[in-house]
Order: structure tokens, then sequence, then C-alpha cells
């Protein structure tokens, strides 16, 4: 990332204090502030450090990480198809029992980290028109901090509030709407005004970046452009059950990627920016975490302890579903016939020779073998370097198609899934005559197949309203029997995450953690 410390120092002076009992404080002073929007080129730094922000520990914890520990920790641990082999200790978290816990910090942390992106762009958007600079810089800075805030209060939204199809029509609770730079008391507002504020932010965002007539930098994938804004719009309307909106901005959203190459989904399309990445979270060895980043929990070559001991599997059941034609299966260890412990999943002698004759330069040398363990996710550097994606084109294919289903255009998903799987090369023998159920039933299985480990998991299974069914290896599944749970949509709190303690206590506007 270009004048990294610079970037940093921008994000430091405009960031919340973490350490503030009043945890909504600015750090920044008045002189700070004039410094830092004094022109344009130091507001184009500012918002470089909301990228920062993304991958930066918080919370004195190894493991909070930003965006990394969203995907890893409340998208995929307590999913459906993905295990954490043998981490047994973390079983409440992957089984989904800190939900209504408002004083427990995993509660608390995505509202704190989210809440401070949101406060740094609210401060860029409100003053970036003071600075000195041309117009169409200040109307790209401005689309590119209301396009932080919009994906923000997404993720917000899907953790700590209901399903859409639970809210009636949105009228259950949101969130508060934080958009200007005040502090104090601010009631929730509801999950529909919730999504209009982001389809807002959204709107003009869009406009702001049309009449800039710039775009970023070609090289910088961590940044924020307009086709970032179309994908986020595409993956709100799709949670909100608005599938017109899903199909038309997932479409406008892909429109100038291209799906990977099967050599390039195989070997590392997962840890460095490529053709199908819209957006994604920096990284380099430079400015690492060392053993706190995405890829050390992730990467099945990490040499942290946390990838080599706790390696990331697929579901047995999930893997059995793809067929043999499609690459994507290349990228778990089959077992075959081979034995493996089948309480643990932990490989035995022939296995292990196996997984290192198959994925040797993919596979830390110390590492534990798994049945099912994965091979997508790598890391460039030890422990834990490498950018990871957070929207591609597939995703977008797959929103249009699930969309497509709501709207009886069963022709056009059928089309998407024969251009993201048969067209693309991976799966070249794949062919979808499917309709009706059958055929949302097919576009939600390629969803899982296509986006496994990458931060879907929890999120479509909530949205979906199905539950979740681990199973242990006697009973069909792969899953430790720590693990092999039925988290039924009605369980956990209906899957939502209460308001956190540190917010009511500060927030004396909202009157309960949950209502």
């Amino acid at each position: 990332m270009k004048k990294s410390i610079y970037i940093w120092l921008a994000a430091a002076a405009l960031a919340f204090n973490a350490c503030s009992d009043d945890y909504l404080n600015t750090t920044s002073d008045d002189t700070d502030k004039k410094t830092i929007f004094e022109s344009t080129e130091n507001v184009k730094l500012a918002v470089n450090g909301l990228s920062r922000l993304m991958s930066t520990q918080y919370l004195s914890s190894q493991g909070f990480n930003g965006e990394g520990t969203i995907i890893t920790w409340y998208a995929n641990y307590p999913g459906n198809d993905f295990q954490k082999c043998n981490l047994t200790g973390w079983s409440p978290i992957i089984n989904a029992e800190y939900h209504e816990i408002s004083t427990a910090i995993y509660d608390y942390y995505p509202w704190f980290y989210y809440y401070k992106i949101i406060g740094n762009a609210n401060t860029i958007i409100c003053e970036v028109d003071n600075a000195t600079g041309s117009a169409a810089d200040k109307q790209f800075l401005k689309a590119q901090a209301l396009t932080f805030r919009a994906y923000c209060y997404l993720m917000l939204s899907q953790l700590y509030s209901h399903r859409w199809q639970d809210s009636n029509n949105g009228a259950s609770r949101g969130l508060p709407l934080r958009i200007d730079e005040s502090k104090g008391d601010l009631p929730a507002s509801t999950l529909a005004e919730t999504y209009a504020r982001i389809y807002k932010d959204l709107d003009e965002a869009i406009a702001g970046y049309t009449a800039s007539g710039q775009d970023r930098n070609s090289k910088e994938n961590y940044a924020v452009n307009i086709d970032v804004a179309y994908a986020i719009y595409a993956r709100a309307a799709l949670t909100r059950e608005d599938w017109e909106n899903a199909a038309k901005y997932a479409a406008l959203a892909r429109k100038n990627y291209k799906l990977m190459t099967n050599k390039e989904y195989v070997d590392g399309g997962f840890n460095a920016p490529n053709r199908e990445w819209i957006w994604s979270v920096y990284s380099n060895a430079q400015e690492t975490l060392y053993f706190y980043q995405f890829f050390a929990y992730q990467g099945s070559n990490s040499n942290a302890s946390a990838g080599r001991n706790y390696p990331c599997a697929i579901s047995k059941e999930l893997y059995d579903q793809i067929p043999a034609t499609d690459v994507r299966k290349a990228i778990f260890l089959d077992p075959g016939n081979l034995p493996f412990n089948t309480a643990t999943g932990l490989a035995d002698k022939a296995l292990t020779k196996k997984a290192k004759a198959d994925y040797g330069s993919k596979l830390n040398a110390k590492s534990q073998i798994f049945a099912y363990m994965q091979f997508k996710m790598q890391a460039v550097v030890n422990p834990g370097v490498g950018e990871f994606c957070l929207f591609r084109a597939a995703e977008m294919y797959l929103t249009e198609a699930e969309a497509d289903c709501h709207l009886s255009k069963e022709a056009e998903a059928q089309a998407l899934l024969v251009a993201l799987n048969k067209t693309s090369g991976r799966d070249p023998s794949y062919t979808c005559t499917k309709t009706g159920n059958d055929l949302l039933t097919e576009v939600k299985l390629y969803r899982r197949f296509d986006l496994w480990g990458e931060g879907f998991d929890w999120f479509d299974f909530k949205r979906w309203k199905q539950p979740i069914v681990r199973k242990t290896f006697a009973k069909g599944g792969s899953f430790h029997e720590t693990f092999a749970k039925t988290i039924k949509p009605e369980e956990a709190n209906a899957w939502t995450w209460v308001i956190p303690n540190r917010e009511t206590d500060y927030n004396s506007a909202i009157k309960s953690n949950t209502k």
C-alpha cells in the first residue's frame, strides 16, 4: 500500500479511542482535523486509512484482526459447511452460544469494529467539501466514504438484526444510524430504515462516482469504486429479499470482471487480487500482523499454530455433492479408502503421505493432516500474509441467479449457472435443466461450492432460514462430535447477536439489548 506510514497516521488521527469509556469519542483534535482536511490529497490518505482499519489488530487480542475475524469467527466457524478441525476449545463460538451474552467480547467486537470504520467515514463525508481541491476529487472521495459506510451497516444488520423474512417487512429492530459527527444518545432505527440508509448511501455514492469521472488505481483492489458500490448493493438487496435490485446490481458489479481460470482457482486464486476480484482486504509483508492475520488461521501452508494444528476442512456431505468433473473438488483432501480417525478426522500415515504428495507446496511440513482439509486458502508469506477477497464475480453470478429464481426467470438463472460452471471451465460437463424449487436448490448448492471458506456460510444459512446440521463420521458427516450439532433457525436468538452492553451503557436511547 503506497505511503503506508502516512495512511496509518491519517487513520489514527480520525480513529476512535478503543480505551475510552465513551467509545465513540475521537482522538483527533481541531488541529489534526484541520490538517487532514486541508486538501483532497490529505483526504485521500484518510480514505486509504479506512482500508487500513480493515486489517488492524483490535482490543488487545490476537484474534481480532479486522475484517478477517468477521469472515473466520462469525461466518465460517459457526456455519454448516466449514470445520476448524479439532478446535474443540472454541465450541461456544462454533456452536453459536454467545449470541445473547451482551457482556461477551465476541458480542462486542463486530459492533466496535464496524462503528469505528463508520465514525471515520462519517468525518470524511462531513468534512471533505471543506478541503481544497477539485470538485471531482471531492465527489470521488465522498463516494468512497459512503461506500464504506454502507458496507459496514450491511454487515452489522446481518449480525445484529433479524433476518428479513422474520422482520415483519422491516418493522423489527435495526441499528443506530450514525451518519454525522454527533455523539450521544441515538435510538435504533427499524430494519427497513437501516436498509433504506444503506440504499441511500449507495445511490449517493454511485452518483458521486459517476459525476467525478474517476476510478481507483487498477493496482489498488483494496480501494473502493463504483463496482464495489454495485456489489454491496447486490448483496444488500439479496439479504433484504429485494430480488429486482439484487439481480440488477449483481449484473452491473460483475460487468468488468472475468471469472478466474481453473489454474487461478486452484493455485493461489484466493491470496492476491486477480481478474475476478471486485474488492479485497490489503496485506503485505511490511505491514504484517504476524500470527494474528487471516491466513494464519485459514492458510493450509501457514506455520502458525492455529493453521498447523487446526486445519480448515469442508463438510464431507458438501464435498460429496461436488461432481467428480468439477475443478473445485481438487482443493480438498479426499481420503478415499485410506484410514483416518473417524472421531476427529485426523489422518493415518497413508493419508498423510498422500496429502504431502498431492499438496506438498500448499501444505506446511509440520501441519496436522485431516480428512477433507482445504487447500483453497494459502498464505503468501508466513505466518499469515496475503490479501483476501470480499467480493468477486462468482458471487455476483450466483446472486443474480438466486434473484432470478424468485423472479420466475428460470432460463436466465440456468444460463448464469452454465456460464459460471461450464463456460468458465470449472466443470466442462455441467448442464442445468432444473426448474422451480429444484433450480433454487441448485443455485444455493453451487453458492456453497464456489464461495466456501470466503465468509458466506453462516450468513447464507441465516437468510435462507435453513438449519445448520453437522453430523459425525458415524452418522455420515465429518464433524468432531463437539461440533456435530443441529442449530434450528429459531434457536440462538434466531441467529441474532444482541446489542452489546458497551453500547447500551453509553447510549440510553436504546432501552433493550434485544428489542
